[in-house]
């Protein structure tokens, strides 16, 4: 297979001068989205007032639904499922649950490239060269945010949501994230319009026979981001 190429728009993030590496941590117990939050907050303060370094946090939530700042009321099917929560992030409505790592990536922009544009595509990068190492083609769309793979055995033009993107950005701190399904329930998908795109479906690296683990792909992913994002610790 050909080695997908990377665009003008998921530029080299390393950073533009002398920093710590980032901090990579994983919490190995599912956490509760409020207390995630509230961390995930209070660290991105800290690293603005230069506190604190850069941080990718790792973790997986119980069964629940957010909202973006863009989520439109309609997209939500199933209230009463799960708990909804919203939340200052780009994006519409998204599942988070057992089986998804969610990577908090607390990024400070002024010591790597004020574009946030930019920023969105090199995350899409770094999903696209992790599901490359398992031979699976993931791509981008110009318009909808997120990594999409194509099911030709599902049909002509059928193509399924991997992982999906919601960010934040405070005084040029990145937080939020990204949302990569490893094995999560994705009958649990079906409580929400995904991101408010009815057409298409949603999948995971089970769901395409690649049998891992959530430590297997963790190592996968940590190799990935510092091809682009530069040394964790």
């Amino acid at each position: 297979m050909p080695t997908p190429q990377r665009d003008s728009l998921s530029p080299d993030f390393h950073p533009i001068k002398d920093a710590p590496p980032v901090e990579w941590v994983i919490s190995e117990a599912p956490v509760d989205y409020e207390t995630a939050l509230l961390e995930m907050e209070g660290h991105v303060a800290r690293i603005a007032s230069g506190e604190a370094n850069e941080r990718v946090w790792l973790l997986e939530h119980p069964p629940l639904y957010t909202a973006g700042t863009s989520a439109d009321d309609s997209d939500l099917i199933s209230p009463d499922r799960f708990p909804v929560h919203k939340t200052g992030r780009g994006g519409q409505h998204t599942y988070h649950g057992p089986g998804q790592r969610v990577a908090y990536v607390m990024l400070d922009l002024t010591r790597r490239r004020q574009d946030i544009r930019a920023f969105v595509a090199a995350l899409e990068a770094w999903i696209i060269g992790s599901l490359w190492h398992y031979h699976i083609r993931g791509e981008r769309r110009e318009d909808r945010v997120g990594v999409w793979v194509q099911r030709p055995d599902r049909g002509l033009n059928v193509e399924d949501k991997i992982a999906a993107i919601g960010i934040r950005v405070r005084k040029w701190v990145t937080f939020h994230g990204i949302s990569f399904n490893v094995e999560p329930d994705l009958e649990h998908f079906s409580g929400i319009i995904p991101c408010g795109i009815q057409q298409h479906g949603v999948t995971s690296l089970v769901d395409l026979g690649i049998p891992v683990t959530m430590p297997e792909n963790d190592s996968v992913l940590r190799a990935e981001f510092e091809k682009i994002f530069g040394p964790t610790i």
